[in-house]
């Protein structure tokens, strides 16, 4: 779709604001042409002494009133014109969330946040006022520079209104090359300026990084380097702009030297009269307005069109996960990969390959094995934020993707190794999936994870702020805190995704005693844990153990420890480091 489809469209949406815009516009421009005519006509009167008293009193308050209406009509059109201009960047910036959150990992990698923050903010201003000023200026301009030539060829005298249009087709020459330059300006501004928020973004989220690695000064340097460059993208952009005006000076300058030179010769041989010539004058003045708006117009179309090819790609990008699903999820189902195999995209190596594992209702299963082992890929193909190349993911026999998305995730309460936190109180981080949630029941899954007096002793205990990303609080107190958040959903089946790789083994081990109380009140909840420290999982109703993709062990830990393989011996190591730090 180009973006004249996309205005049209709104246009045939919201044709009433637009016809109510244009209809007030038209008297504007009826009402400026009569303006210069009528002063013609007021000046040929005193001229021939025909005017004079009341008489002229009224002519003069007849052009006070049009005035005064010409003011009250631009009011209204711009209140018109405006609400529904900015009704359409609603609508993108609402279709642009939609779409993201339509998306899974897979478009985000492709895509830098700072990116996407541009075109919901920049670009769709740009597209905004392309549907709104850029539009009525066009339409406000085109009829009256079509009244205004049509007073000046037949209400005042053709041979003269020819001679003053003879410096127009070079102007509009010049603004065919100045509109083909602005486009390519502007859509290297709006790049610019993407790259420069993603600079802003990355460098506030990653603040700590920076100053630990002594790398303020560089960072200031490339942000530096970016404004530049973002600053003469913008200013290059407006010195092709400016170029309009030079265009529309010198035109209306030949034109006015041309219909003066050739109206004095028409007064000199009585062919019009001065009262004419002066009202001639005048529409030439006129012109003023529709020249400039014509470069108005041009400018902010090529704007509107550069925003148009950045944004269009994001919003007609196919959907990373597709919701069609119509079921409910299974109460009490079990959680089965039956020969599930998946490979991200661009890699070689194949992340999971024909897995085959159950967790049945109310058990717990630990998966643990080497970094890149595939732990973590099998809780995000449980999520559907990745579909398996082959096999299926089934929930009490029914394929996800049969499962409605929320109903699915409604099942499943996931803390990944990183929790986000947003920038909001404790309290309403753990609130997050319910809202309505009282304090006692924040303060108690808050005590289950294990975090409730870190919170305590915080500045404004669970109404302490913790800042971007929780930058506020530790690694282990961001972790704790996503834990309780998701106890507080209460869903049937928690993922834990190295959830407990940033506390102490003391505070692991209070979480998970917490965890089996819980269970013992409600023992048809699931627990899938991924943990490097085996501590964690020891006590799992079955242990997998993952390398490259595939099971090369399984059982309870008993049975892994006697087995003596890979996860006999991580046992040894991880116990020995135990006792040394004990020591």
């Amino acid at each position: 779709m180009s973006l004249t489809r996309l205005i049209a469209g709104h246009i045939r949406g919201h044709w009433r604001p637009y016809a109510a815009s244009a209809l007030m516009l038209s008297t504007i421009a009826v009402l400026t042409v009569w303006i210069p005519r009528q002063v013609g006509h007021v000046v040929d009167a005193l001229v021939a002494h025909r005017l004079a008293g009341w008489d002229l009193i009224a002519q003069l308050g007849l052009l006070v009133l049009a005035g005064l209406a010409i003011y009250l009509l631009r009011v209204g059109w711009r209140l018109a014109l405006f609400r529904t201009a900015y009704e359409l960047g609603r609508q993108l910036r609402t279709r642009l969330y939609a779409q993201l959150t339509r998306q899974g990992p897979a478009f985000f990698h492709a895509q830098r946040t700072g990116d996407l923050m541009a075109l919901a903010t920049n670009d769709v201003d740009a597209i905004e006022m392309a549907a709104g000023e850029a539009l009525l200026a066009a339409f406000d301009g085109t009829l009256t520079l079509i009244l205004v030539l049509g007073m000046m060829t037949i209400g005042v005298d053709w041979r003269l209104g020819l001679a003053a249009l003879v410096p127009f087709p070079f102007m509009a020459y010049a603004f065919w090359r100045i509109s083909t330059q602005v486009h390519v300006a502007w859509s290297d501004s709006l790049s610019r300026f993407s790259a420069l928020n993603q600079q802003v973004q990355d460098s506030l989220a990653g603040v700590r990084t920076v100053r630990a690695l002594g790398l303020v000064r560089r960072s200031r340097a490339q942000f530096g380097e970016l404004a530049r460059d973002a600053g003469a993208a913008a200013y290059q952009a407006q010195r092709w702009e400016a170029m309009f005006e030079p265009a529309v000076g010198l035109s209306l300058g030949a034109a006015t030297v041309i219909a003066l030179g050739v109206g004095a010769w028409l007064v000199g041989t009585e062919l019009i009269t001065i009262g004419q010539l002066t009202a001639f004058t005048m529409y030439l003045g006129q012109l003023i307005w529709p020249m400039f708006a014509a470069g108005w117009v041009l400018s902010l179309l090529e704007r509107g069109r550069a925003a148009w090819s950045r944004l269009q790609p994001v919003l007609d990008a196919p959907a990373g996960l597709v919701d069609t699903g119509t079921r409910e999820m299974p109460a009490h189902a079990d959680i089965a990969w039956d020969r599930v195999s998946f490979r991200y995209p661009g890699m070689a190596q194949p992340a999971l390959e024909e897995i085959a594992l159950t967790l049945p209702p109310g058990r717990t299963l630990g998966i643990v094995g080497a970094t890149g082992s595939g732990k973590s890929t099998l809780l995000r193909l449980l999520l559907r934020q990745y579909e398996p190349d082959a096999g299926s993911v089934r929930l009490g026999g029914v394929p996800a993707p049969e499962i409605r998305l929320d109903a699915l995730r409604r099942a499943l309460a996931w803390v990944p190794q990183e929790p986000f936190l947003f920038s909001a109180s404790v309290a309403d981080n753990i609130a997050l999936a319910r809202p309505d949630a009282t304090r006692e029941q924040v303060i108690a899954v808050a005590e289950l994870a294990a975090v409730h007096d870190d919170i305590a002793r915080l500045p404004q205990g669970y109404e302490t702020l913790v800042g971007e990303r929780g930058v506020t609080l530790s690694g282990g107190q961001r972790q704790r805190v996503a834990i309780a958040r998701a106890l507080l959903a209460q869903a049937p089946v928690l993922l834990l995704d190295d959830a407990l790789s940033a506390v102490d083994s003391g505070t692991e081990t209070q979480i998970l005693d917490h965890w089996r109380a819980l269970r013992r009140r409600h023992p048809e909840r699931s627990l899938a844990i991924v943990s490097h420290r085996l501590s964690a999982v020891m006590e799992a109703d079955e242990i997998v153990v993952l390398r490259q993709g595939r099971i090369v062990e399984r059982g309870r830990h008993e049975d892994l420890i006697a087995l003596g393989g890979w996860y006999a011996g991580q046992w040894r190591y991880q116990q020995l480091e135990a006792s040394l730090d004990a020591a």
